[in-house]
């Protein structure tokens, strides 16, 4: 099965967020089912030269979208494993950072018809495309429309899918339909049209063959007011061709037995688990003492995040047993708290601003408890994260934290976790002292932290899932379907 990944961003090329880490791993785990899975994105300036210099020209053409003309580069490399592509034009992509410009929209439309004319110039065909955020969402638009005749894209079947449904690619009606020299028969309610204006988003949730989320639990809940944005009675009505695949972590990548910033490797030995606290105790100026519980964040600071919740109950933390350690950037009103905290409370609370990937790596290996009660989390990957280096998570039950994080049920001795249901501060103080009160238990804590090392989080159960997926789509060797597709 030959699978092209289409998306704005993968690791380890480019990154803002969570995207490039789907993007990046997905196609090794699906290699590893025997899929040649190939990723393809644009070229952009902050892409390192190291990489850059391992990829060669393999063909140049004019991209012709509304009334323009453009040139376009396609490279080609194979970094990690995996074989990438990139699309070049440095009109739309030298620029430094991945997003956020006034012409957003006409990068990304020329991104998806430079996608849909590459396939003349590959060395693979592809049986299926799968799109990534609404940055790709125009393709699977394209795929049923302009390239519905096209011979390069016959019997090709698409995969959109939603990593976080706020971010929809919205842009005004003239503006698309100028680029995409579309007619207004495409924006109406049922295609490309939103509140007044045009989605890019709706391009992969209205054209796409089948739909994705990262969780089970988020597929379910953007079929509801409260998480849809707007978009819940198109998902209901497509909700048979909706499924929830939770994310993976690279366990490879992220492996305490084999992390070179950690004091001493370990897997499930919380003695050892512990060196590593005292080592990050020592590194910041805290007390060192493992009987302390030392309570991890590593978290955009953020409202969605939980932040209100966190610093509405840090007063009251405080006056505990306890050490906090926070590392993240954000809104002002939370960094400010951050820093009054750790000024109040020196030998309790330390806190880093920005993002440093060493000292993450050191709290998840020395924390005793990760915080990360969001409001809302798609997937999320610290609460996996932290599982994998044993730092017992406390989340709220949404999206991807409720899927892979079970709440502790002292009566059967399951759950690797804590977790609150109602996104208020009441609660997640109860069910924050309720952790806390189980860790003086060593037993208790011991039987916590071994469940947390049982569940499979890596790739490769998510691959399995994405493979069945994919072959409920694929062209049979026949040339028949092996399951009808709803258009």
């Amino acid at each position: 099965m030959n699978i092209l990944m289409a998306t704005s961003e993968a690791n380890p090329l480019a990154k803002t967020g969570g995207l490039a880490d789907v993007a990046g791993a997905l196609p090794k785990a699906l290699k590893q089912r025997g899929a040649d899975a190939r990723i393809i994105m644009p070229k952009y300036e902050e892409i390192s030269e190291t990489y850059i210099q391992q990829f060669e020209r393999v063909a140049e053409f004019q991209v012709n979208f509304g009334w323009r003309s453009q040139y376009c580069g396609l490279l080609k490399a194979e970094i990690d494993g995996v074989v990438f592509y990139l699309i070049d034009n440095e009109f739309y992509f030298r620029r430094r950072g991945l997003y956020g410009y006034g012409d957003d929209a006409e990068r990304f439309v020329f991104f998806c018809f430079a996608v849909m004319e590459c396939v003349r110039y590959l060395d693979f065909r592809p049986d299926l495309v799968h799109c990534h955020d609404w940055q790709a969402g125009l393709i699977p638009f394209l795929l049923k429309t302009r390239y519905v005749n096209d011979p390069g894209w016959a019997g090709v079947k698409s995969v959109f899918t939603i990593h976080n449904l706020m971010y929809q690619g919205i842009f005004g009606i003239d503006l698309l339909k100028e680029l995409l020299g579309a007619g207004d028969d495409v924006f109406t309610a049922d295609r490309l049209e939103f509140e007044g204006a045009a989605s890019c988003l709706k391009g992969g949730l209205v054209y796409a063959d089948k739909l994705t989320t990262v969780s089970d639990t988020y597929a379910k809940e953007i079929q509801g007011w409260e998480y849809g944005e707007r978009l819940d009675g198109l998902l209901r009505h497509r909700s048979g061709d909706l499924t929830g695949i939770v994310n993976g972590i690279d366990t490879e990548l992220f492996d305490p037995m084999n992390d070179a910033a950690l004091h001493t490797p370990y897997r499930s030995s919380i003695a050892r688990k512990r060196k590593n606290k005292l080592s990050l105790q020592a590194e910041l100026g805290l007390p060192e003492s493992e009987e302390t519980p030392l309570l991890g964040v590593v978290s955009r600071l953020v409202e969605p995040k939980g932040l209100d919740l966190i610093t509405s109950k840090l007063e009251q933390l405080m006056q505990e047993d306890v050490q906090v350690v926070v590392l993240g950037a954000g809104e002002k009103q939370y960094e400010d708290s951050m820093n009054w905290f750790a000024a109040i409370y020196p030998h309790k609370f330390k806190v880093w601003l920005g993002y440093n990937d060493r000292l993450a790596r050191r709290i998840y290996a020395g924390s005793d408890i990760f915080l990360m009660p969001s409001r809302f989390e798609p997937c999320g990957l610290s609460q996996l994260l932290a599982l994998r280096y044993r730092s017992i998570p406390l989340v709220r039950e949404t999206g991807g934290l409720k899927d892979t994080v079970q709440s502790y049920n002292e009566m059967t001795g399951e759950g690797n976790g804590f977790s609150f249901t109602y996104y208020n501060a009441d609660d997640y103080w109860y069910t924050l002292k309720r952790a806390l009160a189980f860790y003086k238990d060593e037993e208790v804590w011991r039987k916590i932290v071994d469940n947390a090392g049982k569940e499979d989080y890596s790739w490769n159960r998510s691959a399995k899932a994405y493979m069945a997926l994919y072959e409920q789509l694929v062209v049979s060797r026949k040339g028949t379907e092996q399951w009808p597709v709803t258009l």
